[in-house]
Parts: structure tokens; sequence; C-alpha cells
């Protein structure tokens, strides 16, 4: 992990540039703490994609915590900042697994955010763990996202259950259940079709999914994990919001956050929509997708740019 840690903190570098370093200049342009600093400080959050809410919210505290303090120095309020944030982002949600019997994971997300790569990489990290895994294919509206799973199915060295293209999605989860069971698998990590421009089918053909699961596996989806794309910035939140209205999302899976200087997006997600990112991608190799730690991507965040270099 601490292998992680140092990839962390260099793909944040472009959020830091971005975010950071202007936090940074405005608490040494600013020597007391006043109304003009608080404004400014905001913008640079609006900047880093954080979303308004969340910035006003994170300046209100910064405020209230600012007096019960009695802080008056700007370059206090950058320890002050990093607290917050690590208090907005909540503790680390580590991925619900089943007590017995295999674990359920619906992975759901718009065409193109990396969910195919996702479902790979989780794959791989489980496997890593010594668990056996399963994917689905479940998303049969496109011939290609099939292809796609099976040759991440081989570099992740795990079985793929697939239909034909067009296929029942919700048949395709029946039949990798049965094949966990009778492989004694502890994972199935499901695809499922990434189109949106008719909400009401994509919401019908996940409800007959999950019907479908819970009927064999009460209890089951464990997790529905949403993919968004860093690198969309308030796009991904506003997908966020979408999918946990149409699919009852448990948690997200940021991806690209390497190549983004949008990386406050990771609060906005939790401060507006109110779901707990779980996990983070900061590169293409298999080993790049790790669990989310709220307090590592906080001090990753906030490491000075020399420390980084070293």
């Amino acid at each position: 992990m601490a292998g992680f840690f140092a990839q962390l903190k260099q793909g944040l570098a472009k959020t830091r540039q971005n975010f950071v370093q202007k936090v940074e200049e405005l608490l040494t342009g600013h020597r007391k703490i006043d109304e003009e600093l608080y404004e400014e400080l905001e913008e640079a959050l609006i900047r880093s994609d954080a979303g308004v809410n969340t910035a006003m919210a994170l300046v209100g505290r910064l405020r209230k915590e600012v007096k019960a303090r009695k802080l008056s120095e700007a370059e206090e309020l950058r320890g002050v900042l990093q607290e917050l944030m690590v208090e907005l982002l909540g503790e680390e949600k580590p991925t619900n697994l089943a007590a017995e019997g295999p674990t359920i994971i619906l992975v759901v997300g718009v065409n193109g955010v990396g969910k195919t790569t996702t479902i790979g990489k989780l794959a791989n990290y489980y496997r890593q763990e010594g668990k056996k895994v399963i994917l689905a294919a479940g998303d049969t509206f496109r011939a290609a996202a099939i292809d796609q799973l099976e040759v991440w199915g081989q570099r992740a060295q795990t079985e793929v259950i697939k239909q034909r293209e067009g296929a029942d999605p919700a048949a395709v989860a029946f039949d990798a259940i049965q094949a966990a069971r009778s492989r004694q698998a502890d994972m199935v990590i499901m695809d499922t079709a990434g189109r949106l421009h008719n909400k009401v089918n994509l919401m019908e053909e996940l409800r007959k999914v999950k019907r479908v699961i819970e009927r064999e596996i009460p209890g089951a989806p464990h997790e529905v994990l949403l993919v968004l794309d860093a690198t969309t910035g308030q796009n991904a939140l506003q997908q966020a919001k979408l999918f946990q209205e149409v699919a009852g999302v448990t948690g997200i899976v940021l991806t690209k956050l390497d190549g983004t200087a949008k990386g406050g997006v990771v609060l906005g997600i939790q401060g507006e929509v109110k779901l707990s990112v779980k996990w983070i991608g900061v590169g293409e190799g298999m080993d790049d997708l790790r669990p989310f730690v709220p307090r590592d991507f906080a001090e990753a965040l906030f490491e000075r740019s020399e420390e980084v270099e070293t």
C-alpha cells in the first residue's frame, strides 16, 4: 500500500496544482483571515469541482472553526481545511461482502467511463486477495462490451459468464450465480448496460436483474457500484444523482483521478450526493485500482509539491 500512496500523491498532482497550490497562494497572500479570503477559498473549491453547495458548506465550517479556535493568521487555515475535508469524506467504507455464499456486485455507469476496465481490475484485486471471482457479461446491448469483458477476464485470470448479444441480462445474472455455486466462487461481479438515453428501459432492466439476484440469493446484490470518470468533473456529479435514482447505488468507483485537475469531485460526491467513494483509480495498470481511504486522499492532496518530487 505504501507504493500506492506514492502513486496517489503523483496521481493527484494536477488537482493539487489546481486547488491546493491556489489555496497556498491565498494563505500566503493574506496575513489575516478576512471575508475576502473566505470568498476566494470558496471559489477555489468550486473551480476544483467540489460543487457549489459543498464549497459553501466547507467554508461555513471553516468560519466556525476559526471562531472556536480563535485563529487569526491565514497560514493556520491549511491544516484546518485538511481536517474538514477528512471529516466531510467520512470513514473508509469497505465493499460489503456476503457473510456466506457468493458476494454479488453489480457495476453500473455510462459507456466510456472505464466500467469494463474497472470490473477487470476489481476481479484482479480480489483474486490477489485469494478469492475466486466470476465475471458476468450483463451488458448484452453491445457486442463490444461482451468482447471487452472477456479480454479483461483473461488478464485477471477469471471466468466470464456470457450469452449472445441482445440476450436478457437477468438470464446472464442467473447463469452467473449458478456457475458461482457450482464452482464454489466467492464473488460475482456483473457488468450492466451503460445507456442512459432511455431511463425507463434501464430502470426496468436493472430492477429485473435485481429481482433475479434477490430470488437466488436473499439480500443480494451486496453492492451496486457506480463507475464515474473523474475527468468529467461536474458531469460526474450529475451522473451520480441520476444513477442513485435509477439503480440504487451503494458506492462509487472514481476512475482517472491521475488525469484530472478536478479531483475536488470526490468532495462533491460525498457532500452533494451523499454516496461514499469506495474505490479510486490512479493509472492504467492492473493494480492501479484500490479501496478509497479518505485520510490518505486528503494527506496526498495537501502534500507539498517538493515532497512529492523527492
